[in-house]
This record gives structure tokens, C-alpha cells and sequence, in this order.
């Protein structure tokens, strides 16, 4: 979507329904984690119509991979 560069990688905006696949979570649990501001916030683009900023998905979900403790 987007072309411009945002830390260093393309800015691409992702509907509700890739941000769901993307992370695997639904919808309720996407709005109820950005309430607890454990999730990146929405981009408004215009009347019924948002987004979130690929790269702040991206950053969330490697987040919590650094997060896991792996049992050995």
C-alpha cells in the first residue's frame, strides 16, 4: 500500500482480517490487548476504515517471541 520507509522498512498498512491472520489472534483479542495498550494502536483512514502499520505488528509479534522462555 504504502511506499514510504518507516525503520527502515516499506510502510504497508494491513486491514483487520491480515492483522488477524498475521497474528492468529481474533478480532475481540486485538481490541481488548489495545485497550490494555499491549497491542499497537489503530491508524484511522477515514470513515469506518483502519489499519495498523505492518512493521508495528511485525515489531509486537517479535516481542513476544523474545518473551518466551523455552523448555529444554
Amino acid at each position: 500500500m504504502g511506499t514510504n520507509d518507516i525503520g527502515g522498512r516499506p510502510m504497508r498498512f494491513l486491514k483487520l482480517k491480515e492483522v488477524m491472520e498475521k497474528t492468529a489472534l481474533s478480532r475481540s483479542a486485538i481490541y481488548r490487548k489495545m485497550e490494555e495498550g499491549e497491542f499497537p494502536e489503530k491508524v484511522s483512514l477515514g470513515d469506518r476504515a483502519v489499519a495498523w502499520v505492518e512493521s508495528e505488528v511485525d515489531d509486537w509479534m517479535e516481542e513476544k517471541l523474545e518473551g518466551r522462555t523455552l523448555a529444554v
